[in-house]
């Protein structure tokens, strides 16, 4: 009996730890599109949070969830595409401008969300297949989960085939690592950022979602609660590859759940120092990358954070 309560253990806490992942594995896919493309963009917790309650908002007035995820992308976009007109048309400076749109996602939501607090999303739908989600272990493990979180497995490989195998990654890649070059060979470096931004934002919205929708279905201020700082640490810890990036919001995820578990497995080590750690990584991986040498080892882009000038 012990045996089957240590195996019901350990599958809650890899349940939990895709749950906990999704919204990072999402911001983070999207914010490598926009970096892989030479955009910097440091806003992803303030457009998170305004998707966040964008969806809460949505799901509440209409009841549907499609639409709740159709407001959280729009959402998420338009706050990126105040960002893209201040960094990329204005030519502002990315990282202050990321930091702003930050601060006003996070002032924003709190404002919408004023008339929110105290009530609950309906339930998210899950996937349902017969007899497969009653398997032991798999069946949790692998058909008990939400549509986002298979959507987000399937964005992570859609943009890992397109960055690697398309004409558009290709360009987007081109773009970030010499914008002068691309602008030469004739490719629109401004369009493609905007894009690239878009996509980031959206992507960043939808994560938002996730948590106000299905991880905690209820809406509380600044409910991101620093997410977004950890999806940008995850971009660099993944050395801007997809995959990498899955991986790594995956070990932050079961991190996060494991200080719920923590007494039930008998570490001995207090939860709070646990709930610290994913937050100590990313403070670590930001002021490692802060270093140029870091960045040069990493394969970072090397037109990111850099505005172009076209030439006549």
């Amino acid at each position: 009996m012990e045996q089957f309560a240590l195996w019901d253990l350990i599958v809650n806490i890899l349940v939990g730890a895709m749950i906990a992942a999704t919204p990072l594995v999402l911001a983070a896919t999207g914010e490598l599109v926009a970096e892989r493309a030479g955009v910097l963009n440091l806003g992803v917790e303030g457009m998170m949070v305004v998707g966040a309650i964008a969806g809460f908002s949505a799901v509440i007035a209409t009841g549907s969830a499609a639409l709740a995820l159709l407001a959280a992308v729009v959402a998420g976009s338009a706050m990126a595409l105040l960002f893209a007109v201040l960094a990329l048309t204005l030519r502002a400076n990315q990282v202050a401008s990321g930091l702003a749109l930050t601060m006003f996602g996070l002032g924003l939501s709190a404002l919408w969300g004023q008339g929110y607090s105290g009530l609950s999303a309906p339930a998210f739908p899950r996937l349902s297949v017969a007899g497969l989600g009653d398997l032991p272990v798999v069946g949790k493990l692998v058909f008990g989960h939400d549509l986002l979180v298979y959507l987000s497995l399937a964005l992570v490989a859609a943009v890992a085939w397109a960055l690697a195998r398309t004409r558009l990654g290709l360009v987007v890649r081109a773009v970030g690592e010499n914008h002068d070059a691309a602008y030469t060979l004739g490719y629109p470096v401004i369009a493609v950022r905007y894009l690239a931004t878009l996509v980031g934002g959206a992507m960043a919205g939808l994560g938002g979602a996730y948590l106000s929708l299905v991880q905690t279905p209820l809406w509380v201020e600044r409910m991101t609660a620093g997410r977004g700082w950890i999806a940008l640490a995850l971009v660099v810890f993944a050395a801007w590859r997809p995959w990498r990036a899955l991986a790594g919001a995956y070990l932050f995820g079961g991190i996060t759940v494991l200080q719920l578990h923590s007494q039930a497995l008998g570490l001995k080590v207090d939860a709070q120092l646990l709930a610290m750690l994913p937050y100590l990584a990313t403070i670590a991986v930001l002021v490692a990358v802060s270093r140029e040498g870091v960045r040069l080892r990493l394969n970072a882009p090397a037109c990111l954070g850099k505005p172009f000038y076209a030439t006549a």
